[in-house]
């Protein structure tokens, strides 16, 4: 059987993009078909990635894309937001009724639904409630902190001063005890407990304890386990924090966006600092595709998934662990953990460019007391949102760790990892329900 060139686009495109009519831009939609098969066959293991449903990909790209919404519900600067102010209030509805769990509770949370993005969100926070040249004590970047937690290369490290906290160099663990004399020396305006590549739980009650005796702000960022906490596999830090932000595109699952959540009290200074502070018109499909995540994260079946990501973490580093490979802190208890490949005389960026080269995606990544740049750093760092998603369980994780294991050992022909790698990820589709 011989296709028309238009045929076999057409083909294609309702085979990868499950769309019945072709874009007119051929060059994009042909982009998109071969992204969309090169997620397929491939192994994504980064711990910031995840598989948006179909209903969320229909949100962003619906009607609300086209309007304006300056301002707040109700308070707008344009005509023609009454529907708008519905997305928007349903969408904060949905925020509080997912991570406060008790209806009494949620009047004593603000929730701001606008942020494009973590970075700004936790930006709009700091321009809020800390004054310039003020403290933020946040986790230290080579540590597994984040920019966004007053480094020096990030404008939250040029505006405020940061006072880096890391962790024990024995136990690769926050110590709480060193935390707590450092913040009652420095008195920070704000605390930040959160992390990108920390793969313990955090303890938000000794942060709260420690805020409370230098008279601090609590902030949590809980962008990389908010899924975690919606599902009950990691804990809740709303009984300890004053603020906290999220991206939502996580182990949440859902589109690139965030949300900041606060006690009323901050809640008219950080919606001021958002928007006119920091923004103009809020990105309403983005925020239709937030109400449908939290309503998919409001499932039971969203709780089994959750806990599944943490199982296949700690399956995968235990499995990695016994083929000889150090993993930062001993193990994990969350979506991620790092491996040092130095220890190995292997580059993270080689580490990663090799694993690429058969189809496995993670991320080079400083480890703690790196000696090495961050552009070749030490180690990788490895999470499991992604084929967690498309139904792996512990079983594949073995079987992806013997593959990360003959990768990054020459153990095997790249063409034949290649091919177990592909064979593996295709029986696994992408979530387009």
């Amino acid at each position: 059987m011989s296709f028309s060139p238009y045929k076999l686009v057409f083909f294609r495109a309702k085979s990868y993009t499950r769309k019945h009519q072709l874009m007119k831009d051929k060059t994009v939609q042909n982009l998109i078909i071969k992204e969309e098969k090169r997620q397929k066959e491939t192994i994504n293991l980064i711990a910031s990635e995840n598989v948006a449903s179909r209903d969320m990909r229909e949100a962003l790209g619906s009607v609300f894309t086209n309007k304006y919404a300056e301002g707040y519900a109700g308070v707008r600067y344009y005509g023609g937001n009454t529907i708008i102010d519905e997305l928007e209030n349903l969408t904060k509805e949905r925020a509080l009724k997912l991570f406060i769990r008790q209806p009494a509770d949620r009047n004593k949370w603000s929730v701001n639904i606008q942020p494009y993005s973590g970075s700004p969100a936790n930006l709009a926070v700091y321009h809020a409630l800390v004054p310039i040249g003020g403290k933020i004590m946040g986790m230290e970047l080579s540590m597994g902190g984040h920019l966004t937690h007053g480094h020096r290369v990030s404008v939250t490290g040029k505006l405020w001063k940061q006072i880096p906290y890391g962790v024990d160099k024995k136990t690769e663990k926050i110590d709480y005890k060193s935390l707590g004399q450092l913040a009652k020396k420095e008195k920070p305006n704000i605390i930040v407990a959160g992390a990108t590549a920390y793969s313990r739980v955090i303890d938000f009650k000794k942060f709260r304890e420690i805020a409370d005796v230098c008279g601090a702000i609590l902030m949590v960022d809980m962008s990389h386990f908010a899924g975690l906490i919606a599902g009950g596999a990691y804990p809740s830090p709303f009984s300890y924090a004053d603020i906290i932000t999220t991206t939502t595109h996580k182990t949440l699952r859902g589109p690139r966006a965030a949300m900041i959540f606060s006690k009323q009290e901050y809640a008219k200074a950080i919606d001021k600092a958002v928007f006119p502070g920091l923004q103009g018109g809020p990105h309403m499909n983005q925020i239709a595709a937030v109400a449908v995540a939290l309503n998919e994260a409001n499932k039971p079946e969203f709780k089994r998934y959750a806990k599944q990501i943490v199982k296949n973490a700690q399956a995968l580093a235990v499995e990695l662990k016994k083929l000889g490979w150090r993993i930062i802190s001993g193990g994990t208890d969350s979506h991620l953990f790092l491996v040092d490949t130095m220890a190995q005389d292997i580059s993270g960026k080689t580490a990663g460019d090799a694993l690429e080269r058969v189809g496995i995606i993670v991320n080079k990544n400083t480890i703690p007391y790196d000696t090495r740049s961050p552009v070749d750093p030490s180690g990788i760092r490895i999470g499991t949102p992604a084929m967690t998603t498309r139904g792996m369980k512990e079983k594949e994780m073995k079987k992806i760790a013997e593959l990360i294991n003959a990768t990054l050992r020459g153990m095997k022909s790249e063409i034949a990892l290649v091919k177990e790698v592909k064979a593996l990820a295709k029986k696994f589709n992408l979530n387009t329900k």
